[in-house]
């Protein structure tokens, strides 16, 4: 078991309001005078971080995800509980990094390194590789107040990882990125990873918390709903922003693995297949195999409108492909009480090997965010093996045609 480098215990923060300086100072004193209105954004928070573990912060706006990420840098204190760290932590909390706006982007990672407690000796030798990261040319010496908020976000990064953290905490901040530089910061996020840094980020980027992190944490409403893997916190957090005002999610073991189902039930899902090529159930197909997902719903309610979707997940919770009959133009029209529907997915397997899962979503439009009838998460868990293709590697099957010419 690796090192516990950063420990989260009984953590809460509030904020109070005063109506007066009178009980703002008694307060400083430890006395109460009068009401004073108190409200808690944090609530009995309790987590370890270990040496080269990454993981996941996610929630909905308003979660209390970036107050719980300045309580672990230091740049607010915890009302109740504490933080503790042996370690050094490298953090951009937020655009800029309180990037001073009438300086030059030299002088501010200089500013800035400094208050990371770096001496100047150090920030001169590391000066070069920053300026060389960032790349935003002779616009480095110019004041930051003529930079969009893409250059910010490349200088705050590359100062922010010019020396290898403990730690490195990033709260959402790569998503103001370019595509370029996003693939670049995430290259030297998987580097210190390699090297044991260990990683907090908060993103609503499902493929960066699956793809980078080894666990995810959920919060709701200022607590933690779920900790465990990304891909079961990412379908629990999928549900809840479908159910924020009605919570109907049930979280069940299904062989093993957890599934997760929310919605109103006014119509469900009542059988789901894969077949092969001549009709029969399968868990196992080959690469570039001609496949059909078989899915009968059924009606509990009269529905006005039915939208079907599915979607192909990897063994990580990615997404490998999905659609719906909005999309496709298929959706029904008033569909009453009682009936069934069947849904016929025909499609090659032109996937790599490995396990895969497929989600699926009964709705009203191209979203469930308006009428959420069933989501299920792990609907069906099928396997694909390579049995008659040349060995390749990758989550696509692209067979390519080479030719090799020697001159």
């Amino acid at each position: 078991m690796s090192e516990v480098i950063l420990s989260v215990e009984s953590v809460g923060k509030s904020f109070r309001q005063y109506g007066s300086e009178l009980q703002r100072m008694a307060n400083w004193f430890g006395l109460r005078i009068g009401q004073v209105d108190e409200h808690w954004v944090l609530r009995h928070i309790s987590f370890q971080l270990r040496r080269g573990e990454a993981v996941g912060i996610v929630g909905e706006n308003g979660a209390g995800k970036s107050t719980l990420l300045k309580l672990i840098v230091g740049t607010m204190r915890p009302t109740e509980g504490r933080v503790s760290s042996q370690c050094r932590i490298s953090a951009i909390l937020e655009l800029g990094m309180g990037f001073n706006p009438d300086l030059s982007g030299r002088e501010n990672v200089r500013h800035s390194a400094g208050l990371m407690g770096y001496q100047p000796a150090q920030i001169d030798g590391a000066m070069a590789g920053i300026e060389e990261f960032a790349e935003i040319g002779e616009y480095f010496d110019e004041p930051v107040r003529i930079y969009s908020t893409g250059m910010q976000m490349r200088v705050a990064f590359a100062v922010a990882t010019a020396f290898r953290p403990d730690v490195l905490i990033v709260d959402e901040a790569l998503s103001v990125g370019d595509a370029y530089f996003q693939h670049k910061s995430f290259d030297r996020i998987r580097q210190f990873q390699r090297e044991g840094t260990s990683l907090l980020i908060v993103s609503h980027d499902k493929a960066a918390v699956q793809g980078l992190c080894s666990r995810a944490i959920l919060l709701d409403g200022g607590h933690i709903v779920k900790d465990g893997s990304p891909e079961e916190v990412m379908d629990l957090y999928n549900a809840l922003i479908a159910e924020h005002e009605n919570r109907t999610i049930r979280v069940e073991n299904a062989g093993g693995r957890v599934q997760t189902r929310s919605g109103t039930g006014e119509v469900v899902v009542d059988r789901i297949e894969l077949l092969n090529g001549a009709g029969e159930p399968v868990e196992f197909v080959g690469v570039g195999d001609k496949v059909r997902l078989r899915v009968r719903a059924v009606a509990n309610s009269s529905i006005p409108r039915l939208v079907f979707g599915y979607m192909i997940k990897d063994r990580l919770g990615q997404s490998i492909y999905g659609t719906n009959t909005h999309h496709t133009e298929q959706a029904i029209e008033g569909l009453p009480e009682g009936a069934a529907v069947e849904f016929l997915v025909d499609f090659d397997v032109i996937i790599g090997p490995g396990s895969y899962s497929v989600s699926t979503a009964l709705v009203s439009t191209e979203t469930h965010l308006v009428n959420n009838y069933e989501w299920r998460d792990l609907a069906l868990v099928f396997t694909v093996v390579n049995m008659n293709h040349p060995f390749f590697i990758g989550s696509t099957w692209m067979q390519p045609r080479i030719s090799v010419q020697r001159s």
